[in-house]
């Protein structure tokens, strides 16, 4: 297929939005689109939370299987997924007014 068709009129514009619309997952522009989660199929999202589960399990097995005496086992790292950091960056922003904690220049106003 050639993109000039839509220039030269042979293309309408909705077949061309179409046909962008409906490009593989694997395809440049949904790569651009998505970023790294157009590389992320279902099952690469399910086998992430296995994983997860499994280290969870295993952590409260340990956990509970432990002397007393010892360190307490870490807790484990869930695996990363796409779009982790962006969530993390947005949750970090919109935390102290949805959780009720001041910034510094309300507890300026506060206690002078």
């Amino acid at each position: 297929m050639d993109l000039l068709d839509w220039y030269r009129g042979g293309l309408s514009s909705r077949r061309l939005a179409v046909l962008v619309k409906h490009m593989p997952r694997d395809s440049a522009v949904c790569r651009e689109q998505d970023g790294e989660a157009a590389e992320w199929s279902v099952t690469d999202y399910l086998l992430a939370a296995l994983v997860d589960h499994m280290a969870a399990a295993n952590w409260m097995f340990a956990s509970v299987h432990s002397d007393e005496d010892s360190d307490p086992p870490e807790q484990p790292v869930p695996v990363p997924r796409p779009g982790d950091r962006e969530r993390q960056e947005q949750a970090q922003q919109a935390q102290p007014e949805e959780a009720g904690i001041p910034d510094p220049a309300e507890l300026g106003r506060f206690f002078s």
